[in-house]
């Protein structure tokens, strides 16, 4: 007697179809504002029951293990467990075509708008608050690690040489990384 079930088939033993998987992955990307995995949980567990906890567990622990964004990873995995290759690509079109409509549609009112005063301070403003916020998350990490002095060197550095000198991001990172590193290293190396 066979105790496993068809993985290429639903709880219930039907098969997805292609246009299925299409609008399952595209009302996770609709509702998945701030992160998709909650709500893939919900659809494909709960919702539409293709498949159990513990495959869904499965799936997404494979897509958090290989490169690439954990949710993308899972979508193409599903869609080729279900449909093959094709299954794949609808999924992934599915879960990528709300946000890409939201953000064109946004785009453009933003740039309908972008030359009104208000516009433009409102955005000066959410930019503001999202440096706040990152500075904030990088005080808090900051506190729960034991930085030795060199560290706070090396942040005060990467600070001036990004806020106050206003060298490109990339430039600064190729070149305070290593250096980071290196420091790091050599202080360990001379501490013990």
């Amino acid at each position: 007697m066979k105790n496993e079930r068809d993985s290429s088939k639903s709880l219930d033993g039907r098969p997805i179809t292609l246009g299925e998987l299409f609008m399952g992955f595209a009302q996770m990307g609709l509702y998945g504002f701030g992160g998709v995995a909650t709500i893939a949980r919900h659809i494909i567990v709960e919702k539409r029951r293709w498949m159990s906890e513990y495959e869904y567990a499965s799936v997404l622990g494979m897509g958090q293990i290989l490169p690439g964004g954990n949710i993308i990873n899972m979508t193409i995995i599903l869609g080729d467990r279900f449909q093959g290759p094709l299954g794949s690509i609808v999924a992934l079109s599915g879960l990528m075509i709300m946000p890409t409509i939201i953000l064109l549609a946004l785009t453009t009112i933003y740039d309908a708008f972008a030359a009104n005063p208000d516009v433009r301070a409102a955005t000066v403003g959410a930019g503001a608050a999202a440096a706040g916020l990152i500075i904030g998350l990088g005080l808090k990490m900051g506190r729960n690690l034991k930085l030795r002095p060199i560290h706070l060197a090396f942040a005060l550095a990467t600070f001036i040489c990004m806020a106050v000198l206003r060298l490109p991001f990339i430039g600064v990172v190729l070149v305070m990384t290593p250096l980071c590193i290196a420091a790091t290293f050599w202080s360990r190396r001379n501490a013990g």
